[in-house]
């Protein structure tokens, strides 16, 4: 790796992920490695021009969580409680022990509680009424909010919105708190839920999602040549993020380190990239020079490609001068679909696993590659791969752009 000045390290010492996958990081992890799709047809969407989604089945928060906090909740909230509860878990920390006011939170959503909102919308126009606890159930800020109630976490809490490069952001800036001292912990991630008819309708009306009706499970297919769209998928991840010394000190396994972010904005266009990706470079190349190190260092990159003709495009394009195919390249949308606010949480957590089994899961979908895709395509199996850093980049309307540089710890 190039010289220069690091900063203080980060490490991930646990993390949780509830995806369309199942709930667990295990369910998760052999869903993308095996390449099986989650996509399905949801009557959630029924009636609609795309009436399919990868979302959660038989997810029941209350046993988990208590049936009072269920109900005062949204969705995207309980899953990210369920994946915040398995992050502490694996990061062997005890709540009650901590001191709370060292301890932060930084979560990621793009559209907050948007099925509560549209449910509490629908009540209002047939019963000129609306739930005491709307308000509360949609706001964004609450996402993070109620992970800070429910662990007595006092320190720093916030809720970041970057559209889909939410939940990067959310780690990098959890990070970022540590490097200043701010703080002695920190629970990061991102959650969506966005299964809804208004989003539904909405994104196909950009002509955003895959029209493939007729075979949901096959319409995510980043990097093929057949790609049509995205799907909309439902999910969270929750990392547990210490400092270096302090993770040793009490004994914890670190799982990998989070050696730079970056972040820009493309300032070319609302909801499309920049063709050249110049925006998302600037990011990756912050993050490297926080890491101290160059293209030439990256063995592997989780990609943001959301299986859309022109994004996925631009990215690859940009990866392909980055890295003169010399980078394992893979996308978990293929499996998990698109999370939105979600998606940079959950890639990222994939990416730390893929670090831990030094293997790099496959790209779902991806039957045959777009010919003008110049990179080094993981398909079809699993391949193991020395892996000393990786990449794991997002983008999101308004032209944000977060990316992550993870190493072994």
């Amino acid at each position: 790796m190039t010289a220069g000045r690091q900063p203080a390290g980060v490490v991930v010492t646990g993390l949780g992920l509830v995806t369309a996958a199942g709930q667990g990081a295990d369910a998760t992890w052999k869903a993308v490695t095996a390449g099986r799709p989650t996509a399905r047809t949801c009557s959630e969407l029924d009636g609609l021009g795309v009436d399919f989604a990868c979302r959660l089945a038989d997810f029941e928060p209350a046993a988990r969580l208590g049936a009072a906090l269920v109900r005062r909740t949204d969705r995207y909230a309980q899953l990210a409680l369920v994946a915040a509860d398995e992050a502490l878990r694996t990061a062997g920390l005890e709540p009650a022990g901590w001191d709370g006011a060292r301890v932060g939170v930084v979560m990621g959503t793009a559209f907050g509680g948007i099925t509560t909102l549209e449910e509490q919308t629908y009540r209002l126009a047939r019963e000129e009424r609306v739930s005491a606890v709307t308000i509360p159930m949609f706001l964004p800020n609450v996402l993070a909010g109620q992970i800070s109630l429910r662990w007595q976490a006092r320190g720093p809490s916030m809720t970041v919105g970057t559209a889909c490069a939410s939940g990067a952001t959310a780690i990098g800036v959890g990070a970022d708190l540590l490097r200043t001292g701010a703080c002695d912990i920190v629970l990061a991630g991102g959650a969506e839920a966005p299964v809804s008819r208004l989003l539904a309708a909405a994104f196909a009306r950009m002509g955003a999602l895959s029209s493939r009706r007729s075979e949901p499970a096959r319409a995510s297919r980043p990097f093929d040549a057949d790609r049509d769209g995205f799907v909309l998928g439902e999910g969270a991840a929750v990392l547990v993020l210490e400092r270096e010394a302090d993770a040793r000190a009490r004994g914890a396994t670190a799982l990998a380190r989070i050696a730079g972010y970056g972040a820009s904005a493309d300032a070319h266009h609302l909801t499309s990239p920049h063709p050249q990706g110049a925006g998302l470079e600037a990011a990756v190349r912050a993050a490297l020079r926080q890491a101290g190190a160059s293209p030439a260092d990256v063995d592997h990159v989780n990609a943001h490609a959301t299986s859309t003709p022109q994004g996925d495009l631009a990215e690859a394009g940009l990866l392909a001068r980055l890295f003169a195919g010399g980078v394992s390249v893979t996308s978990a949308k293929g499996a998990l679909g698109h999370t939105l606010g979600a998606a940079g949480a959950i890639e990222a957590a994939l990416t730390v696993l893929a670090i831990v089994e030094q293997t790099v899961p496959p790209t779902a979908n991806l039957d045959r590659p777009d010919p003008r895709v110049d990179l080094d395509l993981v398909t079809g199996t699993p391949r193991p791969q020395r892996i000393r850093l990786a990449l794991s980049a997002s983008s999101g309307f308004g032209g944000q752009n977060a990316v992550l540089a993870l190493a072994p710890a």
